[in-house]
């Protein structure tokens, strides 16, 4: 629904070359795996919380922040539209806003936007539900080129329609659009590659290494499935069936090994990859996430098990057994991000939390009602600030820069 590695030195070290140390431009943050590399932040507040640096409202949704040069982007919808919002994250000024029409989709869910744009360099990727994919100038919002995927590329829009954020990888846009994704040349919009007109998953396209080759894992609506990212050409296929085909959270990968997680009652698997099919190593239902992926701290994981119906959540599991550690009750369908060894929470009723990452239990060090109402959406730590949203719509800046 919503809704998203390992890269060799080299291509990272290229990636985020031109990026501030404390950016944030992509989904799941610069090394696509929910951490942060930040140090010098608060993670003890005074009896009113965090220092409060600005505050915003972008409609209804469930994007998440991308952060770089100074400029914070988030997704809203209102009045049968979709809009991009640029914000300075000093200030929180608006510096531009772009809008489309779309449908507000509110099937078994409020609906909005869902999707989180991706930044790269001085350029915005933004795909819609619907299969609106946008180029935008990051300085100004000007399009530079835009297509409609339903209609140029004939595509399949999935139940609640299309989730995952854009990966940019070298020339190439992935999306997770079809059977098992699709590559559009960015410069241009060019569909280089696409899958078999089947129903995508709900999670953001996560690159792994091979030998020397770059693999893209996705969710599509039945599997697990890895593709090569220049080809899109099918590595292997783990078949993972989970109700109504929300397979959201992305994979978390280490070596050769790939976490799958998702909700629902499913659980959890472990796999083994290598030149054929992936081995299972293990499974478990001690942990489900329906929505936002679990982060790997140390050994262990970190995530909310449960579902937006259910009483979830906070769990550690060991990441080579899937033994549970410890479980942290009431949560709800919140999310989290690592930070420097701390774990920083975002309930599902907008309580932050941080709490050191560790398999002996969850003690937090602060916590503060930053926001009413639902809160699905993950938190972000950039440049000593963290952003935070309601499902309606209202957004947060707390600055925890340390003096």
């Amino acid at each position: 629904m919503f809704k998203l590695f390992i890269l060799s030195s080299a291509i990272l070290g290229l990636s985020i070359a031109t990026l501030r140390a404390g950016d944030w431009p992509h989904w799941r943050g610069p090394a696509r795996n929910g951490h942060s590399t930040e140090t010098a932040w608060l993670d003890q507040w005074p009896a009113g919380g965090p220092k409060v640096a600005w505050k915003a409202s972008v409609g209804l949704g469930f994007s998440t922040f991308v952060v770089a040069n100074g400029r914070v982007l988030t997704t809203g919808h209102a009045d049968g539209k979709d809009t991009v919002f640029c914000f300075d994250a000093d200030s929180g000024k608006i510096l531009w806003k772009h809008s489309y029409a779309a449908e507000l989709g509110d099937k078994y869910f409020e609906g909005g936007a869902t999707g989180t744009p991706t930044i790269d360099g001085e350029r915005v990727y933004q795909l819609s539900r619907w299969g609106d994919l946008f180029c935008l100038d990051a300085a100004s919002g000007r399009v530079i080129w835009s297509k409609n995927l339903q209609k140029e590329a004939d595509v399949r829009v999935p139940d609640w329609g299309f989730s995952g954020a854009p990966l940019v990888h070298g020339n190439l846009l992935i999306l997770n659009v079809g059977d098992a994704g699709m590559a559009l040349d960015k410069t241009s919009g060019k569909i280089v590659w696409q899958s078999r007109n089947k129903e995508a998953g709900y999670s953001t396209p996560l690159p792994m290494s091979r030998g020397s080759e770059t693999l893209v894992l996705l969710g599509s609506r039945q599997s697990y499935v890895a593709v090569d990212a220049l080809t899109g050409k099918e590595a292997w296929r783990h078949r993972w069936l989970t109700q109504y085909g929300v397979n959201a959270a992305d994979p978390i990968v280490q070596g050769d090994l790939v976490f799958i997680c998702t909700g629902y009652g499913k659980g959890a698997a472990m796999l083994k990859t290598g030149a054929g099919q992936p081995q299972e190593l293990w499974k478990t239902k001690a942990l489900r996430t329906q929505l936002n992926p679990a982060v790997l701290v140390d050994g262990h994981l970190y995530g909310v098990d449960g579902d937006t119906t259910s009483p979830a959540s906070l769990k550690c599991l060991e990441f080579a057994t899937g033994t549970e550690k410890w479980e942290f009750p009431k949560v709800g369908s919140g999310a989290l991000i690592a930070a420097g060894g701390r774990l920083i929470v975002l309930s599902g009723t907008g309580e932050l939390m941080v709490a050191p990452a560790s398999p002996a239990g969850f003690k937090p060090t602060a916590r503060a009602q930053v926001l009413q109402g639902k809160c699905w959406t993950s938190p972000v730590l950039a440049n000593g600030r963290i952003f935070c949203r309601s499902v309606p719509g209202d957004v947060v800046c707390l600055d925890v820069r340390k003096p």
